[in-house]
């Protein structure tokens, strides 16, 4: 269940999302995120230590039509400009690494624990499953967390 934005928290107008490896999970949330609210504010995505782009994470966001295919998977020194409101992590090492950012950058943390849907196991249905799971678990943490007050 996705918790409230934190009381008190500042306006977002740009958002860093950060995982592992810049693969899945934080495409994923960037290019849903952008989907939504990509006119209201900047959002990019990074990762801990980038890899290539996992094709599976590409097919199930172009089953709800959003296009990540040609994300390149990027780290925080690829980032030009560090001036983020919010970063949002993914992964443990991502909010460690972002934690240690605070100690000389002024952004908000929020660590959203995801599942990493690479681990899951069984016929291409099933590893498709976990990751539409990930996929829809992240467009309703986004969706509650970048609305605002209804």
């Amino acid at each position: 269940m996705a918790e409230p934005s934190p009381a008190g928290a500042r306006e977002v107008r740009a958002v860093l999302f950060m995982c592992a490896h810049n693969a899945v999970r934080s495409p994923m949330a960037a290019g849903i995120a952008r989907h939504f609210f990509g006119r209201a504010i900047y959002v990019t995505s990074c990762g801990v230590r980038p890899d290539d782009l996992d094709p599976f994470a590409v097919a199930v966001m172009d089953e709800i039509g959003v296009a990540i295919g040609d994300h390149v998977p990027q780290s925080l020194d690829d980032l030009a400009d560090l001036s983020f409101d919010l970063i949002v992590t993914l992964s443990p090492e991502a909010h460690h690494q972002s934690l240690e950012l605070t100690r000389t950058q002024a952004f908000d943390v929020e660590y959203w624990p995801t599942h990493d849907p690479t681990a899951a196991e069984g016929t291409r249905d099933q590893r498709l499953d976990a990751y539409r799971s990930v996929r829809d678990q992240l467009t309703q943490r986004i969706l509650q967390r970048f609305s605002g007050p209804s």
